[in-house]
């Protein structure tokens, strides 16, 4: 049913501030800019899905309800996962529990890309908002360069029930549960589902944890690239306040991370040994 993670969806109040912070981040321009309704988006697309920060922008309906949602403050808002049959895919939604809603049609004309996709209820996925998505074609990729951000590694939602978790992202949803582990050392319980190259971390603290009824969160983004070193040194240079490259909890890996300038989304960089 769910073939990869189309895009994610974050929130901004500031369309131009957000573009130039992720246009350092990912080192690369967005490849969509657009307003409609009274809200502006940007798409910054890399190797492996896509995000797409939309803001507020006049007063229309639409951009109301935008500002309705930010009572939470800038923060990841969706999970818009990829599907080859959207009405396949919602007939087995609804069969699955995830309470799908109305099939409607959409796009982004200037990239000539159209789409059908549905909406998850809320509920049953824990509070994160989801949708499925079926576009007729993928979304163009900016040219490689040094120091760009390649793809997405992974993305941390946290949860205070990750059984929950388990029955939603891989026995509704279908994507595969490749790891699932408790780090006495972190205090916290690791889930890893695997799909289209990249990992749904989804993240329980063990102490403290409560009777698991509460909501799931999307919390964070950990990027990819060939060099830390020359991401790194690009933020440094604008001014952000970066931490020093050290070694990844997995063998084989270095990391960073971003303090600022970054939607208010923790923000993990991370290369992977080519050995």
């Amino acid at each position: 049913m769910i073939t990869a993670l189309d895009h994610i969806v974050a929130l901004s109040l500031d369309i131009d501030r957000a573009v130039d912070d992720y246009r350092l981040i990912m080192g690369a321009d967005p490849v969509f800019r657009g307003e409609s309704d009274g809200v502006a988006s940007a798409v910054f697309s890399v190797g492996n899905t896509a995000i797409e920060i939309l803001a507020p922008a006049g007063d229309g309906e639409s951009a109301a309800r935008l500002r309705q949602l930010f009572g939470a403050g800038t923060r990841l808002a969706s999970l818009v996962f990829a599907t080859v049959d959207s009405k396949e895919a919602h007939r087995l939604s609804g069969r699955k529990g995830l309470g799908p809603g109305e099939i409607i049609e959409g796009g982004q004309p200037a990239l000539d890309r159209h789409w059908t996709r549905f909406r998850l209820d809320d509920g049953v996925m824990a509070g994160v908002r989801a949708f499925v998505i079926e576009a007729d074609r993928d979304l163009p990729r900016p040219a490689a360069s040094e120091g760009c951000v390649t793809g997405l590694d992974h993305l941390v939602i946290q949860t205070p029930n990750p059984d929950r978790a388990v029955a939603n992202y891989s026995g509704r949803l279908g994507i595969r549960l490749a790891l699932d582990r408790v780090y006495p050392k972190f205090d916290t319980r690791f889930l890893f589902f695997r799909i289209g190259n990249l990992s749904l971390e989804v993240v329980q603290q063990l102490t403290g944890a409560n009777d698991g009824s509460g909501p799931d969160k999307l919390w964070g983004l950990t990027w990819a690239a060939d060099k830390l070193e020359p991401v790194g040194d690009r933020l440094a240079a604008a001014g952000r306040s970066v931490s020093d490259i050290r070694r990844g909890r997995k063998p084989g890996t270095r990391v960073f991370t971003l303090r600022d300038h970054n939607l208010d989304i923790p923000t993990l960089f991370i290369e992977h040994s080519s050995t």
